[in-house]
């Protein structure tokens, strides 16, 4: 597929998602490339189109580290891809591991948002 339709289909499939279920927040994972430099720049081109899906929609962003995203869910920052896996399983109570990695990665990071949205929330009531 070509680079310009895949960031319309990323952008038009998460706005429709955006609309339908009105999120109080939009994880997203800061970039963070050590070794694999070439997938840097699609990586970076998605993570565009939906910080603008997010701001179009007025959706406010919390960006998280991927050792925050590791320590909100495993309690540990360093935590393997194996431990974030069995966590995100554990946590949802998923019947099965999510597939592929990049799944696991992104429930992750909606569950560190998670606790992101409702602890400011609740610090805001008082």
């Amino acid at each position: 597929m070509q680079v310009e339709k895949r960031l319309l289909k990323i952008y038009t499939e998460l706005e429709a998602l955006i609309k339908e279920y009105h999120p109080a927040a939009m994880g997203i994972e800061q970039l963070f490339f050590n070794r694999n430099v070439t997938t840097a720049i699609p990586v970076g081109q998605a993570r565009g189109v939906a910080l603008l899906a997010a701001a179009k929609n007025d959706v406010p962003i919390v960006e998280r580290t991927p050792l925050q995203v590791k320590q909100a869910v495993t309690g540990y920052g360093k935590a393997t891809k194996e431990q974030v896996i069995y966590m995100v399983t554990k946590l949802l109570r998923l019947d099965e591991s999510p597939h592929p990695d990049d799944a696991a990665d992104a429930l992750a990071v909606a569950i560190c948002t998670a606790h992101c949205v409702d602890s400011i929330a609740w610090r805001n009531r008082f």
